[in-house]
């Protein structure tokens, strides 16, 4: 089994006074990088070789007790080729893992935290933060498999023996009290002796870190010498059944063909540990532990004199390394021992050592060291997330470091975790947990590769090029297909562990500098399927309303803009917005500074909208401007929307609404504080700001956006919506109304319903019905007959075809003309105020709970000196109506084809 940290410890990432405590202090952040023109210093804490900083670390995590304690379990169980076949799996795996691994690491330096540093600064806080919460608990789980590993060496060589004389053992040594409770108390014991040289400094660990590898090789190569010098004996292996002790004899028959043969196929039995039956996929958990650990080497990045060219030297040398030292064991134990040798006794190589001690040495030397080093691992990787605030106050006080900078609370709460998972009491129980984890981890820091090769940013440019998209992709699938294969309950249950941890991750929504891959990959396929997204092969039967709303202070059209955002189903919504100037006489571009508070305020407001921000001599130019280049391919508005030209001073929105008062809300996460936000938008205040546009300039608006092709809506009163109190209020006895006038109400000589601009109207208040919030709405179409008409039943028929046809489902009302005088005028410069009023009046009596009315808005007059009158039959018409819309559609919209 091994670990993801390492054992000759990060100097960087255990000193923490000098590293990692710095994304908790204030120091410089690690996405910092000094652009200037003179030469940066030579970093004097960088002095590790690639050997001492890549190579023994990985090497020693690789190895750790799997090698002494479980080759021989593995062979016994699943026989030579099998165990092949495992090794070569499980080195598949790791070494596409390794690609990914050396690819990000030579992209920038990786700092503590490892697995976690890389996914978290590529993938975003949300990955980082659960598979950094999942990697923690993979190193939690290996320090408990390591020390439950040396629990299990010291009592085969110190267990007590019940019945040791009559086995013919010497009772001097077996003198320790066998049970579940003393296992237990056995492995709490030694986790204590860790936790204390862990709460004094890794330092002392980390000068010995040389020692305990050069101890390692020399046991192995005794164990390699014993297959050539030992001859061929009897083995006597006592094992205690219930009360008793049971001795079971087994040979070591020194190499021999048909000991080889024998051990060649499978032959899956009951583990004497845990009393479960073996299979290939438990097997293999058991035996993928000893295969982690490759990220041991980039966590020395920090450390390293030349970091781009350390780690994947080192790294690769150390798997090649250690793959070919596991594959030299298990054929010398295939063709030296024999099944009941291989199954029934997992420290045999002491029995079959030139000198027994050499491997207890080997056994508790490599055990120890491991167990110190995941425990200072695993707290570390909790204090990086900690540090990080991406759990709050629950790992808070992991932030907390001693003067030398050790994270003494996190390494307490690393230590209890541990002690919790002790309880499973056996190492081939937890085995398999373990390995989830570590494959969880090694999946995401592949799809962290696959992601920023996939998003082809240019400024991923590793220096390790031994790698693609397909080894990515292959090396995340083979991690989940091992995953489901070792054991599909633990397998899933850690998916949905860390979905549910990505999920609270992301609603908590944490602060991160460090960039989002997901920004990156988004602006990759959006241009990839912008440039699909051709205008000529556009349909009227997938057309939506793409709008641009033009506001010109948001504290007046807040609930313009929150009623738009429903009325867009699905399309482009833009908030458009023009600042009078001229960029000759400034001395820098104004808008731009301007961006975050608008997007600042479209968070506020929780509309999905865009913002465009242009600078122009008139707003009318500033207009056409925006009509002209707003969008990008297809993706274009095709309605323009204003707010009405009238004198009213509507109400403040930011004075009453919650979302803009609430000091506790005060920051965006991008640099726009409420104070800031509410300064930037001047207060509303009656009679002190002039218009920015004139009468004849605001139409003439409206007359460039139709010879533009553009849709038109003038909207008046929205700033009366109360849209909770009409939409979400569970007290309202009755339903409320959208009413829609699709007749031009200025010409009143016109009865035609089935123009394109009365379709229009049609399709806009249908399309507002589908949104969720407005469902429970009805539809009212309003059809105006002439007193005494008999023809209004067809005239209805007609209308009610029409409606299903276009699949509109509307209550159709019948209005006569008789309360509104003569209609006989030949044209709309010619209606009366008096007959505006009649009209006004008629269609505030048949307002019933009306929530907003679509009323048919006439093209503005070719003259300009018509302007100021244009804009005074469309107030009094609308006088009173509260939330009204006029519209002028151009775009055929409905469709009856299927």
């Amino acid at each position: 089994m091994s670990s993801e940290t390492s054992p000759l410890l990060n100097y960087r990432l255990y000193n923490v006074a000098g590293g990692f405590a710095e994304s908790c202090g204030g120091a410089p952040q690690e996405d910092e990088v000094a652009v200037s023109g003179t030469a940066s210093q030579p970093d004097d804490s960088r002095k590790l070789s690639t050997f001492f900083g890549v190579v023994v670390p990985t090497v020693l995590s690789m190895f750790s007790i799997v090698i002494f304690m479980r080759v021989g379990f593995v062979v016994g169980q699943a026989g030579f080729l099998q165990s092949l076949l495992m090794l070569v799996v499980a080195y598949i795996i790791i070494s596409l893992t390794v690609l990914s691994v050396c690819a990000i690491s030579t992209n920038g330096a990786v700092k503590g935290g490892g697995a976690y540093f890389m996914i978290s600064r590529t993938l975003g806080p949300e990955f980082g933060g659960s598979i950094g919460l999942m990697f923690f608990l993979a190193n939690v789980c290996s320090c408990a498999v390591y020390i439950l590993g040396l629990v299990e060496a010291i009592l085969d060589v110190f267990g007590e023996v019940p019945n040791a004389g009559e086995l013919g053992l010497s009772r001097g040594i077996h003198v320790l009290p066998q049970n579940y409770l003393y296992d237990v108390l056995y492995a709490s014991s030694i986790l204590l002796l860790c936790l204390l040289v862990c709460l004094v400094g890794a330092q002392i660990y980390a000068k010995t870190s040389f020692l305990i590898f050069l101890v390692v090789h020399v046991v192995l190569l005794t164990i390699v010498v014993s297959f050539f010098v030992v001859s061929p004996k009897t083995v006597v292996i006592v094992r205690q059944v219930g009360n008793e002790s049971q001795s079971i004899y087994s040979n070591y028959t020194g190499f021999s063909m048909a000991t080889l043969q024998e051990n060649l196929w499978d032959d899956y039995s009951v583990d004497y540990t845990t009393r479960y039956m073996m299979t290939f996929a438990t097997v293999f958990a058991v035996m993928f532990n000893g295969c982690t650990g490759i990220m041991a080497g980039s966590n020395m990045s920090g450390d390293l004199k030349n970091p781009s060219y350390a780690i994947p030297k080192g790294t690769v040398i150390a798997v090649i390394y250690t793959f070919l030292v596991y594959l030299l064991l298990c054929f010398l134990v295939s063709f030296t021992c024999d099944r009941m040798l291989l199954k029934g006794d997992y420290v045999f190589f002491r029995q079959i050592n030139v000198w027994p001690p050499f491997v207890v040495i080997g056994v508790y030397a490599a055990s120890l060291s491991a167990s110190m080093s995941t425990l200072i691992g695993a707290s570390r990787i909790l204090h990086a997330l900690a540090c990080d605030d991406l759990f709050g106050i629950i790992l808070a006080p992991a932030k907390k470091t001693s003067k030398t900078g050790n994270p003494w609370v996190a390494v307490l709460y690393t230590w209890l975790m541990v002690q919790c998972v002790l309880f499973a009491g056996k190492l081939n129980t937890i085995a398999g947990v373990v390995t989830i984890f570590f494959l969880m981890a090694y999946a995401a820091v592949d799809l962290a590769c696959l992601a920023l090769e996939w998003a082809s940013a240019p400024n991923f440019r590793p220096t390790f090029q031994l790698f693609s998209w397909h080894t990515c992709l292959l090396g995340i699938i083979s991690c989940l297909v091992m995953m489901f294969l070792i054991n599909p309950a633990y397998a899933s249950c850690g998916i949905v562990l860390m979905l549910a941890l990505l999920v609270v991750i992301h609603y908590r929504s944490p602060t991160s500098s460090w960039g989002y891959i997901s920004q990156a990959l988004i602006f990759h396929q959006v241009r990839k399927y912008l440039l699909l997204l051709d205008v000529r092969k556009e349909h009227v039967k997938f057309w939506r309303p793409q709008i641009l709303l033009m506001v010109a202070n948001p504290r007046t059209s807040a609930q313009l803009i929150t009623f738009i955002n429903d009325l867009k189903k699905g399309g482009l919504f833009v908030l458009g917005h023009v600042q009078i100037g001229d960029l000759d006489s400034l001395p820098m571009d104004p808008i731009q500074p301007q961006y975050n508070f608008w997007l600042s305020l479209v968070d506020k407001l929780n509309v999905k909208a865009f913002v465009d921000l242009t600078l122009s001599p008139t707003v009318r130019q500033g207009v056409q401007h925006l009509l002209r280049i707003t969008g990008l391919g297809g993706m274009k508005p095709n309605t323009l929307v204003l707010g009405f030209y009238d004198h009213s001073v509507p109400d403040d929105y930011f004075l009453h609404d919650p979302a803009f008062k609430d000091a506790r809300d005060n920051n965006d996460h991008f640099g726009v504080d409420l104070a800031s936000l509410q300064a930037h938008f001047p207060p509303v205040r009656d009679g002190e700001t002039p218009k920015n546009l004139s009468e004849q300039e605001y139409v003439a608006i409206i007359s460039d956006a139709l010879k533009m092709q553009k849709n038109v809506c003038l909207a008046r009163g929205f700033f009366t919506m109360d849209r909770k109190g009409l939409l979400l209020s569970k007290t309202r006895p009755e339903r409320v109304s959208i009413d829609v006038w699709p007749l031009n109400l200025l010409r009143p000589d016109s009865t035609d319903y089935v123009d394109v601009c009365s379709l229009f109207l049609l399709q806009m208040a249908c399309v507002l019905t589908m949104v969720a919030s407005w469902k429970a709405a009805r539809l009212r179409i309003f059809l105006c007959i002439e007193p005494g008409d008999g023809s209004w039943v067809r005239k209805e028929e007609k209308l009610r075809r029409l409606l299903d046809q276009l699949r509109i489902k509307a209550t159709i009302k019948i209005v006569t003309w008789e309360e509104v005088g003569p209609s006989g005028q030949a044209s709309a410069d010619h209606v009366s105020d008096g007959y505006l009023q009649a009209v006004n009046r008629m269609i505030l009596d048949q307002g019933f709970h009306t929530a907003v009315r679509f009323l048919y808005l006439p093209r503005p007059p070719a003259e300009t000196t018509h302007s100021q009158r244009y804009l005074e039959q469309l107030a009094i018409l609308t006088e009173d109506l509260g939330p009204t819309l006029l519209i002028h559609g151009l775009t055929p919209v409905t469709c009856t084809d299927l």
